[in-house]
């Protein structure tokens, strides 16, 4: 199976409206970084009256780029795919200074409990104060002045992970699930590898023609991208199983292995993915731990493998 083409050419435009299909305007905070690419895309839905996707971070210049955007055009809806903080700050300002009202699935939540002594790696990059005005459901719709948006839940990289599909459109606003330039990150206890996986599926299934993400440029052939982005992730739940059919008994072994042509200084992101695989890997019977699933824990295979 093919591995995912990723697509790295993209131009973040700072504080300017880049309209990427009719009547669907981004703009790109600049925040680039490791996990954020160039920036976090706000988009802009709709004509006389409009809706906002992922206002972003709470930053003054990108602010006033939404604000200049918008222009004189009523604002109704600031909708807010996951409560990560370069995605949902900005929408209390923004409803603030619009009367907007948010909308997205639920406060910042991780996918499991903490366990005793465990320390959840993304604390500080979650936005604990987001409380949506609307909480959604699966498959809600929300309509605007020419727009209706329907909810996709599609939890993994968060737990409160939505995508919103524009109707009549086949486009889909993947916010950090499907991206263009890269894989998303799942890291326990935030996200949960099995539930990534089975959003996955749910957008196969669906079937849409454009995915507009919450970092880079658009998806043009999601069909494609996506069976690639599930036999990437296969894959790598196949070389964690490899790895402890081997021998390997820690994560650190197993990240050597695995990610031997990566950026050691991206060794504690791998640390957490291998993690995710892992969860699951032991919830389904397919290796043993001496305790719960950790960073620190040490595996075996599973008795009858």
């Amino acid at each position: 199976m093919e591995s995912p083409a990723f697509d790295l050419a993209f131009e973040p435009a700072y504080g300017r409206a880049v309209p990427v299909a009719p009547d669907i305007e981004r703009i790109t905070a600049e925040n680039p970084g490791p996990f954020t690419f160039y920036g976090t895309n706000s988009y802009i839905v709709g004509a006389s009256s409009v809706a906002v996707i992922d206002p972003g971070p709470e930053d003054e210049a990108h602010f006033q780029a939404l604000m200049a955007v918008i222009g004189g055009r009523e604002v109704t809806h600031i909708f807010v795919s996951h409560t990560h903080r370069d995605h949902s700050p900005l929408s209390r300002r923004l409803k603030a200074a619009t009367g907007a009202v948010t909308v997205g699935q639920g406060p910042h939540r991780p996918a499991r409990p903490l366990r005793d002594g465990e320390v959840n790696p993304f604390a500080e990059s979650s936005d604990m104060d987001f409380v949506p005005d609307i909480a959604l459901g699966d498959g809600q719709t929300i309509s605007g002045d020419g727009w209706s948006l329907t909810s996709v839940l599609t939890p993994g990289h968060a737990a409160n992970h939505v995508a919103f599909a524009l109707e009549g459109r086949e486009i889909l606003f993947s916010g950090d699930h499907v991206m263009a330039w890269s894989t998303s990150i799942v890291a326990p206890p935030d996200g949960a590898m099995a539930d990534y996986m089975a959003s996955l599926d749910k957008l196969i299934a669906r079937g849409d023609r454009l995915l507009l993400p919450g970092h880079g440029g658009p998806v043009t052939e999601p069909g494609r991208f996506l069976l690639a982005l599930k036999a990437h992730r296969l894959g790598r739940e196949q070389a964690v199983l490899e790895r402890v059919a081997a021998g390997d008994s820690n994560i650190a072994e197993m990240v050597k292995a695995i990610y031997r042509d990566t950026d050691p200084k991206l060794y504690g992101a791998a640390a957490l993915s291998v993690l995710a695989h892992i969860e699951d890997l032991v919830e389904r019977g397919e290796i043993a731990a001496d305790g719960p699933p950790s960073l620190a824990a040490t595996y075996r295979p599973a008795t009858g493998r």
